[in-house]
Formats: C-alpha cells, structure tokens, sequence
C-alpha cells in the first residue's frame, strides 16, 4: 500500500446486523451467551481429553485441537462485535481489521485440515485396524498437525501481502459484523484481480481437495464396515465415525450455505445472518456433538466434572 494512502485510512466501519437501536440488547445478549457456550463446550472437551488417559489417542488428539481453533476462531469475532454493540462505536481500526482477516481465514482453513486428517485417522482405524497404532503413531500424528498450521498460516500471509498492496478511496463502510476479505476488497480503489484469483485458487484448492479426501476415507471405511460380519463390530465403527461426519457436515453445510447466500442475493444482512452459522453457531454445537454421541467423551467428561 502507498504511504499516502495508507495515511488516509484511519478507520474501517462495521455495520453489523441493525441499526435499530432496539435490537441491539437481544444481539448483545444472543452472542455473549453463544460465546460463552462455544468458549465454556469447547475448553471442557479439551480439559476432558487431557486428563482423561484413555482419551489420550490420536482421535482425541485431533478433537483437542479441533476445539482449540473453534475457542480461537470465536474469539477473533466475537469479542470484537460486543465491544462495539456495547459503546456504540462501529469503528475499527485499519491494523485490527487487518488482523481481523488473517485470523478470519487462518482458523477456518484449520477447520477445514483437521477434519481432514480426522478422516484419514477414522480410516486407518477401522480398514487398518491391525497397523492402526504403527501408522497413527505420535510423531506422524504430531506433523499432520504442524502441517495443518503451516498451511494456514502460509495461506493466510499471502492473502494478507497481497491486502496490504491496497488502496482504499471509497467509503469504508463494511455492511458485515467482522472484516471479511471479499467485504475489503469491494471497498478498494485500487485493481484487486490478484487477490480475486488467488481467494479462488486456494478456495478450490483447501475446499475441493480436503472435501475429495474425506469422501474418499469415507467411501473406503463404508466398504469395510459392509464386509464386517460382526453387528457389535460395525455399531462400534459406526459411532466413532458419526460424530465427525456430524460435524462434517455442519462445517460444509453451512460454508456452502454461506457462498450460495452470497451469490444469489445482493442483500448484505442475509449475508450477514448466513455468515454467522460458521462463525459462531459451528463452533458453538461441536463440543456438543462429540460429548452427545460419544461414550468415551461423556464418560470422560462425567468423570471431569464430578472431581
């Protein structure tokens, strides 16, 4: 960005939701409740998971860290929109909106790996069941998370030096809750086609290809459960997949819902509303899918909460 105009940009504002100075109690209170719930759900299931060791397996691994990106990713809004329900200030600065979207890109990639990785654990558990703890063994499960991280974290860099080329003389009102990368770019002055091609390559890259590994494990682990001859065997099977194909589903469900949203409507409430289902309310439900429909976290849970 030119010193000039980097200057001349003190401030962004976000509009959020309503105006309507009537509504702003029922917002405030709808998201700390929901934040409370994500942050509280969320720090159980890892504090679950830590002292528990039975739990300590790379399945809970992978949980721990599943739910330590939804506390962060939560936090990176969330906060942010209460403070400014609560003092009536809609403004946020140029350097916090900036972190804002790399934090907003950052921790939905993550989402989008360690489901990934779940998948491929879930497969060499029940096709592999005999190599399960040779091929999971920590140092592998160690570097799938590391590798999970440096991607985010390499993507998320590249989407914000690109950013920060940026020139901005228009209007700096974002008609959203957070700063969100499309929003900003809208608002620039300057030729945003770089930034454009690369949110679609890496959207078809870290959406298309995680999503075909997932159908893939899954695919291999429904034809392995068909040849079990033992019902107790493929129940058992069953229940340490239906959680994470759950929350699968609720994470693609509602980014998908997200996108369409964004296409066929030039509203930017109903945006605004469709965006908050995966930013707030899925990781809001994960620690309750998982402590739902799994003996083992409820166990370790109970167990947790009776000391």
């Amino acid at each position: 960005m030119e010193e000039g105009n980097q200057t001349g940009i003190l401030e962004f504002i976000l509009l959020g939701f309503s105006e309507d100075p009537e509504l702003q109690p029922f917002i405030f209170g709808l998201f700390l409740s929901m934040f409370l719930i994500t942050v509280l759900g969320n720090l159980l299931i890892i504090l679950a998971i830590s002292s528990d060791p039975h739990l300590h397996t790379p399945m809970y691994f992978f949980l721990s860290n599943l739910s330590l990106v939804d506390i962060s990713f939560s936090t990176t809004i969330v906060p942010k929109m209460l403070v400014s329900i609560h003092t009536e200030n809609k403004a946020i600065s140029y350097m916090d909106c900036l972190t804002q979207v790399y934090f907003s890109m950052f921790f939905p990639i993550l989402d989008t790996l360690l489901l990934t990785v779940m998948a491929y654990d879930r497969f060499v558990a029940i096709c592999h069941p005999l190599h399960y703890t040779v091929i999971m063994n920590p140092r592998l499960c160690g570097l799938l998370v590391f590798v999970t991280w440096f991607i985010g974290v390499m993507t998320s860099l590249l989407h914000i030096s690109l950013m920060m080329h940026l020139s901005f003389c228009r209007d700096l009102e974002i008609p959203h809750f957070f700063c969100e990368l499309t929003q900003i770019l809208k608002l620039a002055c300057s030729d945003t086609f770089l930034n454009s091609t690369l949110i679609y390559f890496m959207t078809g890259v870290l959406g298309v290809f995680p999503l075909v590994g997932i159908l893939f494990s899954y695919s291999r682990i429904a034809s392995s459960i068909r040849k079990m001859s033992s019902a107790g065997g493929k129940q058992k099977a069953l229940s340490t997949c239906g959680s994470h194909l759950s929350v699968i589903s609720l994470f693609y469900g509602t980014g998908v819902g997200v996108y369409f949203t964004s296409a066929v409507t030039h509203s930017p409430q109903k945006v605004s509303v469709a965006s908050v289902m995966y930013t707030v309310v899925t990781p809001m439900l994960n620690p309750f899918i998982y402590s739902l429909r799994n003996k083992d976290v409820k166990g370790a849970l109970g167990r947790l909460l009776n000391r």
